[in-house]
């Protein structure tokens, strides 16, 4: 059995919060891993794309915020924030970061509950890419449009195809507070689209043996066609709007080329 068969035989055997367990697990070092991420110059081209496409308004929804590091850059800038995420250790800190500035609540995008009425509701961090299925993306869809204002945009990433044959097909060592943070991607180099990948992620000592207490992880996500997801916004009351390739430097490309870029782009609104 290659990687692809084993990663899809673990998650048919996984129940539906088996993505929680792993944030709450890894949340203590979430940010030493992702500490090279520039949040506040793709923040910059995130608004830059949205302002083209009409944004008004300050009101905030971010969906899937984890510690925070997606919302923190709005703040500055004037916005109301309301955030929200599955894990509630990923969230406490988001709280000590944000403190009384942002309304924080624990919930699954799969059963978003309507918060309210926002100009903008986005997903960053290829969080979508979690959900395992067309149902799941169907769903995490509509509660996220039901939080729309009228004119309000919908906007998220998910990993490209060349994501999966790269990153999740590759191991990546970050070394930071004494500790080696390992991720091991599982997939094949030449994944199918549509399928789901899997990686192992495991905190290390120096000399690369496991960090006492800490658990072995699996990442599971499914890459996500443009077709399917386009078929996902009609059948969520949705209209997709704009889509753009993300090289690895951020900067948003058109067309959108899966061979070439890692990430993908989408902005939305409520059908009209």
């Amino acid at each position: 059995m290659g990687p692809q068969s084993v990663a899809q035989a673990m998650v048919s055997n996984a129940d539906s919060r088996w993505a929680e367990r792993t944030y709450e697990a890894m949340a203590p070092v979430y940010d030493d891993f992702t500490a090279h991420h520039e949040y506040d110059l793709w923040t910059a081209d995130l608004i830059e794309i949205l302002e083209r496409n009409g944004l008004s308004g300050r009101r905030l929804l971010d969906v899937g915020c984890g510690t925070g590091k997606s919302f923190l850059e709005m703040l500055p800038r004037g916005w109301q924030v309301t955030a929200c995420d599955l894990s509630p250790s990923m969230l406490e800190i988001a709280r000590e970061k944000a403190g009384d500035e942002v309304t924080l609540a624990v919930a699954d995008m799969r059963e978003l509950p309507v918060f309210g009425e926002f100009d903008l509701v986005w997903a960053l961090d290829d969080a979508v890419n979690y959900l395992l299925d067309g149902d799941e993306l169907h769903a995490a869809l509509a509660g996220m449009g039901a939080n729309l204002a009228p004119d309000g945009l919908l906007l998220f990433d998910l990993n490209s195809l060349l994501a999966y044959r790269t990153f999740f097909a590759e191991i990546e060592v970050v070394e930071r507070n004494g500790r080696r943070l390992a991720w091991t991607g599982l997939a094949d180099a030449d994944v199918e689209p549509g399928s789901i990948c899997e990686s192992r992620f495991e905190v290390q000592l120096p000399d690369g043996s496991p960090a006492p207490g800490v658990k072995t992880l699996f990442h599971r996500q499914r890459h996500f066609p443009e077709d399917e997801v386009l078929a996902a916004f009609a059948g969520a009351g949705l209209e997709c709007i704009e889509v753009y390739g993300l090289d690895v430097d951020g900067e948003p490309h058109q067309p959108l080329d899966e061979s070439i870029h890692k990430k993908v782009l989408y902005v939305a609104r409520r059908a009209s």
